[in-house]
């Protein structure tokens, strides 16, 4: 009969760990306060507080069960290893095999959530996405891009809300707007903030040559009304008609509201409301959350820079490079992850990438 000891000490040891980063303690009894609270006859006269309150307890909730299903998985794995040894039956040795190596796997699942480290990193994300240059392949990129985060969010059971995109001149698009609704999409998607480049051969060159194209891609978290004043005068805005998928004109009246903030360049849209003075409300909380999320960056970057801590590559720098002649493969720059299916990862295939950044970016934080 083998022996399973060092294997069930392990898993012990990480179900420990998880206690710790999913505060098991502490959320035990924010739980019985949330089961209280969601019962209150009056929750939903606040329904903006009746929905984060109802969040907060659904979050709270799965991470619990997860945790004492897990444990109870083990714990039965102990009782039958101990059982199974006392009468020396090998007959048993798949069956325990099979249930470690089950419960390390969702052990794995698990311990992704220790690297959630940010204070944002739980909420939804707003995501733009920018052809940069390579003219219309640039252009073509970015509507790439765009399928490759849809298709992502759709694989994790993610919903992707469009606020505003700008149609290429050729083909594909110039800019996109979109917010990606799920717990942890912000400090997932924190790992595509940056540039990403593309070669591979023109479809759009008669010569059929090799062509390198970027598109930039930016991403903030949404934020519960940011306490922060704009000033009105700062603000260019700009209507145009809505947008669907392929292009398509959705809306005879210029309804879609676009705002820039002068001073640092951010661009927020809004086409999901019917009126122009809905979607311009919606384009406002945006940018708020996104001129917020940019004071904090920059706070953040001044306080490492006195820390001496090394920078972290950012807005602006070539993150990840998607080859497709004359070789294939996906590499990112910071963490040396690849993956030779360019086709898979152009099909949403970037858990890999995003858990290889965000160990990278814990091991920049413990430096």
């Amino acid at each position: 009969m083998r022996d399973f000891t060092d294997d069930l000490r392990d898993l012990r040891r990480r179900l420990g760990e998880a206690a710790l980063y999913l505060k098991v303690e502490q959320n035990t009894s924010r739980l019985s306060e949330l089961e209280i609270e969601i019962t209150r006859p009056d929750l939903w006269d606040d329904q903006d507080l009746a929905k984060k309150v109802n969040t907060e307890y659904s979050n709270i909730k799965s991470d619990l069960d997860e945790f004492l299903g897990l444990t109870a998985v083990v714990d039965d794995l102990d009782v039958l290893h101990e059982m199974a040894r006392e009468v020396d039956d090998a007959s048993q040795e798949p069956e325990l095999a099979d249930g470690i190596s089950r419960a390390s796997k969702q052990l794995r699942t698990l311990e992704l959530r220790s690297l959630f480290t940010g204070e944002h990193d739980e909420v939804d994300c707003i995501v733009q996405i920018n052809a940069k240059d390579g003219g219309v392949d640039a252009q073509d990129w970015s509507e790439l891009l765009l399928r490759m985060y849809t298709r992502w969010a759709e694989r994790r059971g993610f919903t992707v809300e469009l606020s505003g995109i700008s149609e290429g001149t050729e083909a594909g698009i110039l800019s996109a707007d979109f917010t990606i609704h799920g717990r942890y999409a912000y400090g997932l998607m924190t790992s595509e903030r940056g540039t990403h480049r593309l070669v591979r051969i023109s479809p759009f060159d008669n010569q059929g040559r090799r062509q390198t194209s970027f598109a930039s891609v930016q991403v903030w978290p949404v934020m519960d009304a940011p306490n922060i004043e704009v000033n009105e005068a700062e603000i260019r805005m700009e209507v145009f008609r809505a947008s669907g998928a392929g292009g398509q004109h959705i809306n005879k009246t210029s309804s879609a509201v676009r705002l820039i903030h002068e001073p640092t360049g951010l661009v927020s849209s809004s086409q999901e409301e019917r009126s122009q003075l809905q979607n311009r409300e919606r384009a406002m909380t945006r940018l708020k959350a996104m001129i917020a999320a940019r004071i904090e960056e920059e706070y953040e970057a001044e306080r490492d820079r006195i820390a001496g801590k090394p920078a972290q590559v950012g807005w602006g720098s070539q993150i990840r490079s998607y080859v497709m002649q004359p070789y294939q493969m996906v590499k990112d720059v910071r963490t040396e992850v690849e993956d030779g299916n360019v086709a898979s990862v152009l099909d949403g295939d970037l858990d890999e990438f995003m858990e290889g950044f965000l160990r990278w970016r814990r091991s920049l934080d413990e430096k």
